[in-house]
């Protein structure tokens, strides 16, 4: 088990990146979610060990990692948001010289484990080509491959399919799910997508605060009844904003596919109930409205279930 305590986060400045952070992360597979600027980098690089709180604690199964980062070093795999290769090099010989730099342990020879780690990740074809003629999706999973060596205890994977296409996503999909089983994966992502394909918990962050903390189908079957979608020309939509809590605007053919929430599940003039998505959750808690109002729209519980402890 993860465990995270009140961890703050000040920058010079001041800027508070992280506002006491509360969370506990099951083995398996758990997503953090957010915008792009929640904080959710700042905590991933604390949790790996590159960056020091402010104040707050970090456990991993009862082990301080706060107080001995080098402890959690061993036992831990970090893919980050930005993650740097030598494009002149191998795929061999830049995960070779990857493994070197980690200190990882090769018993049976480095050229086996690399070998192994490679097909892992479906790159053994690739492995005599220079990552520069590799796919955005290719070295993500060059990325992984480092990540997993020496069969860490928690793997933190920080943006992982921004910029994938399709079918590449889906292949990282299919490794991380694998990785999941026997051990701790902790999914920073900014797309919704992910975490409704990978995670049965996940939490949300939005201005370094725990906003939420469920499950996809938790969040999604509290809208159940209330999102409505129907057809709305431009000149109309700003009114339709200011009688209904729109969660999205989508242009189609030159007017606007437009859901909305409604607590009372009252269909509205013009619309039709559709299936609620976790998309229409995580839109909800992005927009910028107090918890006062939240409760006055009757924005459901658990959607915002879980914040801060």
């Amino acid at each position: 088990m993860l465990k995270i305590r009140d961890l703050v986060k000040i920058y010079p400045g001041p800027v508070t990146a992280l506002q006491g952070i509360h969370l506990d992360v099951p083995p398996g597979m758990f997503g953090l979610l957010g915008p792009n600027g929640a904080g959710k980098t700042t905590l991933m690089r604390i949790l790996a060990g590159l960056m020091e709180p402010t104040s707050g604690k970090v456990t991993l199964d009862d082990e301080d990692i706060l107080a001995n980062p080098q402890a959690v070093w061993s036992r831990l795999g970090y893919l980050p948001q930005d993650f740097g290769f030598y494009p002149h090099l191998t795929g061999e010989k830049m995960l070779t010289h990857l493994l070197e730099l980690k200190g990882v342990e090769a018993p049976q020879g480095m050229k086996r484990l690399v070998a192994e780690l490679l097909d892992r990740v479906n790159l053994t074809y690739a492995a005599k080509r220079r990552v520069k003629t590799y796919s955005g999706g290719m070295r993500q999973r060059l990325g992984i491959a480092q990540a997993v060596a020496g069969n860490p205890r928690l793997i933190i994977v920080d943006e992982p399919t921004a910029g994938l296409d399709p079918e590449e996503r889906l292949r990282f999909y299919r490794i991380l799910t694998e990785l999941a089983e026997d051990r701790i994966v902790l999914l920073s992502t900014h797309i919704v997508e992910d975490v409704n394909v990978l995670c049965p918990r996940f939490a949300v962050i939005r201005q370094g605060r725990l906003v939420a903390l469920t499950a996809p189908h938790e969040a999604q079957g509290r809208l159940r009844g209330k999102i409505f979608e129907g057809r709305v020309a431009r000149e109309e939509l700003e009114a339709v904003r200011e009688r209904l809590r729109v969660t999205q605007a989508v242009l189609v053919e030159g007017r606007h596919r437009v859901r909305i929430y409604e607590p009372s599940g009252a269909t509205p003039e013009g619309f039709e109930p559709v299936p609620a998505t976790l998309e229409d959750a995580y839109l909800l808690l992005m927009q910028d409205v107090t918890g006062a109002s939240r409760e006055e729209a009757g924005e459901p519980a658990a959607v915002a279930a879980g914040a801060g402890r």
